[in-house]
């Protein structure tokens, strides 16, 4: 026995060593606003290297002409001056999560400046067992991923406070929820924003070889339902085993002031308990409006064309909105922290004066990202990457261990999954087709690789937004950090999203959506 646990240590404390090598490597790259403003620059200076020697790739996209090539357009010329500076403005307002996270916590705001959330977060954990708690975070996570960001904006800084408030360390609740939310992107238990997406973009790659196949939303139902309780267990051991042990205690003397007020766990007062069965009757009433517009049929939130969710799923911002602005104010008006109007005005300023700093990080984050677009640099990694694993030859299951490690490779520069998919479906699909498997499986096999490395990569929208949260908990908090904090999550989740993926398929023969096949055959 004490043999066996040397050796245990021994191990643990190699991978913490390798976790302090890449958080030191890591920290010594500049603070993230201006690792994005050189990376910027630097993306510039890249793109006139090579557009001057004529990089380029042939087309894969099924719109494109044959023959059609993809090449690497320059920045620096008089025409990407142009574009640069006339642009500098709506590349900023156009970056997709600033307007999603300034609504939302425009709501969760008020939430906060009521009390409710302390409350709240005081009323779940105070009877809850430890891990229970852990595994709870990283579960909601992973659900959250059908009401698109709300995830982001609310549950990853909602995890921090509720760990500061059970005496953990806060940034481990946050790496919990972070890895439920953005590492198990594709899991869930329901049907999803995605789903549909990547269904559309996997079925026109399919009809380039067979132009009547169809792929529906549901395609990967069953293999994204069972992998969500994979992700939540996985993520949860990650985070008792690993990552809170890496972290040590929690030293709040770099923290701001804002996030310890109402940490302390004391009981709920009874004004408390009237002022959260006030908010959960007001909740009650917000849930059942939004019913009302979006589950009968021809409902206001309902696509009249076809009676899809769409219009109900670009409504979700809204919806966070709505329902911490009325529950916040019911709970502050019964406990007496909300008054009027002008509280509720107060409120919604001071959450969104905490955002300074992903304000200012956004700005050249969405220089950078807009560049590397125009530049086509990102579309040329991810063909060439599909190009060397086609030079491969694999055609045995195998195949899709390299594919997979080729989508995180590709999504560490391509955030966003539908991008990332589009550019590499129309080469995958076919050329897997061809040696007989479903798109259905590959579409499945794809959204492993997209998941597991969102945790670790600058590129992913809301690693900013999370990286700001947790400087609040500790103003020195550094990319390194961040990254040797997500990392042993990405890891372990590749491991054992890949084995569930063999066994699941290969092993047991089963589906990965109802209704789908594994194999394909070429009519």
């Amino acid at each position: 026995m004490p043999q066996g646990k040397t050796e245990h240590s021994s191990k643990r404390g190699w991978f913490t060593r390798f976790l302090d090598s890449v958080e030191w490597l890591g920290n010594l790259l500049p603070h993230p606003v201006t690792l994005f403003a050189v990376l910027a620059f630097g993306m510039v200076l890249l793109s006139g290297l090579f557009g001057a020697l004529g990089v380029s790739v042939q087309d894969p996209r099924p719109a494109a002409a044959e023959g059609a090539t993809i090449e690497a357009v320059s920045l620096l010329n008089a025409e990407g001056l142009r574009l640069i500076l006339g642009n500098l403005v709506s590349n900023f307002v156009n970056f997709a999560p600033l307007g999603v996270v300034l609504v939302a916590m425009l709501g969760v705001g008020i939430a906060e400046k009521s009390g409710l959330l302390s409350a709240m977060v005081r009323g779940i954990v105070l009877s809850a067992p430890r891990h229970v708690v852990t595994v709870a975070i990283v579960f909601a996570g992973v659900i959250s991923n059908t009401a698109s960001e709300m995830g982001y904006v609310v549950l990853v800084p909602l995890a921090g406070a509720i760990f500061l408030a059970l005496g953990r360390h806060p940034l481990a609740g946050m790496a919990a929820a972070f890895a439920g939310v953005s590492g198990g992107y594709s899991a869930n238990l329901l049907i999803g924003t995605v789903d549909p997406l990547l269904a559309g973009i996997t079925q026109e790659a399919a009809r380039l070889i067979d132009p009547t196949y169809e792929v529906f939303a549901t395609a990967n139902w069953y293999f994204m339902a069972v992998s969500t309780f994979m992700i939540t267990a996985v993520g949860s051991l990650v985070t008792i085993y690993i990552v809170e042990p890496k972290l040590g205690d929690y030293d709040d003397s770099n923290a701001d002031p804002s996030v310890l007020d109402g940490s302390s766990m004391e009981k709920l007062k009874p004004v408390e308990r009237k002022g959260l069965l006030t908010a959960g009757l007001a909740a009650v009433l917000v849930l059942g409006l939004i019913a009302w517009l979006a589950v009968p049929a021809g409902a206001p939130l309902r696509d009249p064309v076809d009676g899809g969710a769409g219009p109900f799923f670009r409504s979700i911002v809204a919806f966070i909105f709505l329902f911490f602005l009325v529950t916040g104010f019911a709970y502050g008006r019964v406990t007496g922290t909300m008054r009027n109007d002008r509280d509720v005005i107060d409120a919604m300023a001071s959450a969104v004066s905490t955002l300074g700093l992903y304000v200012v990080l956004v700005f050249f984050a969405a220089q950078f990202v807009a560049f590397f677009g125009w530049t086509n640099l990102g579309v040329i990694t991810a063909v060439t990457g599909a190009e060397f694993l086609i030079s491969a030859e694999l055609t045995g299951p195998l195949v899709f261990v390299f594919f997979i490690i080729m989508c995180c490779f590709v999504n560490l520069m391509l955030g966003s999954a539908s991008a990332q998919w589009a550019v590499t479906a129309p080469v995958f699909v076919p050329m897997l087709m061809l040696v007989g498997y479903a798109p259905e499986l590959i579409q499945a096999a794809y959204r492993i690789g997209d998941s597991t490395t969102n945790i670790i990569t600058p590129m992913m929208s809301y690693f900013g937004l999370i990286l700001a949260w947790a400087t609040r908990y500790n103003k020195n908090i550094g990319i390194g950090t961040m990254i040797a904090t997500m990392l042993p999550f990405s890891i372990f989740f590749f491991i054992f999203w890949v084995m569930l993926f063999y066994v699941w398929v290969f092993l047991l023969g089963l589906p990965v959506g109802p209704g789908t096949a594994t194999y394909y055959s070429v009519p």
